[in-house]
């Protein structure tokens, strides 16, 4: 099946997959059959292996997967080793956080440049990196040439952001706003981030059970 014809739903099962496999890796598991990688993820041995097969599958009949190849593998698939040029907007609490929290590079990124428009921030350190004046947002990304942002700022000041990073190459978007980016950048990939509703959603459950 060719990679644009693969559905979102397995799209969005790949970095669980990638992260039970790591695990599993990581305690010395050798091999694993699909029924047994079922068990420990809870999804069906027949989903996981239409999943698999949608990349062309990397299973032996009577042996199962290999646990480093196949973990390997949807690394590939996913990117993981590309270490895409990153920026990040926006230094308030949420995206100091993000910053200093997530492994970029271990999931395919590299956070090159944070960037805010408070004066008061400039030069403090992040990870390591100088938050800068957005207003060097656009020498900084022509001479660096970064094709993913993250957007950790006001969804009123999206718009404008995302316009200028556009116009600069950027390609990516890890969306912490409310501003719909795809609707009206539909050639650009976006993964949306609403805390707010994964928290209304665990509401739902708790009063549910």
């Amino acid at each position: 099946m060719p990679k644009n014809d693969v559905s979102l739903s397995v799209i969005k099962r790949l970095p669980r997959y990638y992260r039970f496999l790591g695990e599993m890796k990581k305690n010395g598991l050798q091999r694993i059959s699909s029924s047994e990688l079922s068990k420990r993820m809870g999804f069906t041995a027949s989903q996981i292996r239409q999943d698999l097969n949608c990349f062309g599958g990397f299973g032996q009949q009577g042996y199962g997967y290999n646990v480093s190849q196949l973990y390997a593998e949807i690394g590939k698939i996913l990117g993981v080793n590309k270490k895409a040029k990153t920026v990040l907007i926006g230094a308030g609490n949420l995206g100091r956080a993000v910053a200093a929290h997530m492994s970029f590079e271990e999931r395919g990124f590299n956070l090159i440049g944070i960037f805010d428009r408070n004066e008061a921030l400039a030069g403090q350190l992040v990870r390591g990196l100088p938050i800068r004046q957005i207003s060097g947002l656009y020498d900084f990304c022509r001479e660096n040439a970064p094709t993913v942002a993250v957007l950790c700022i006001p969804s009123e000041s999206a718009a404008e952001v995302t316009q200028e990073l556009v116009n600069l190459g950027v390609k990516g978007f890890w969306n912490f706003t409310h501003y719909d980016i795809s609707a009206n950048y539909p050639g650009v990939a976006v993964e949306n981030v609403h805390l707010s509703d994964s928290l209304m959603t665990l509401s739902y459950h708790l009063n549910n059970l």
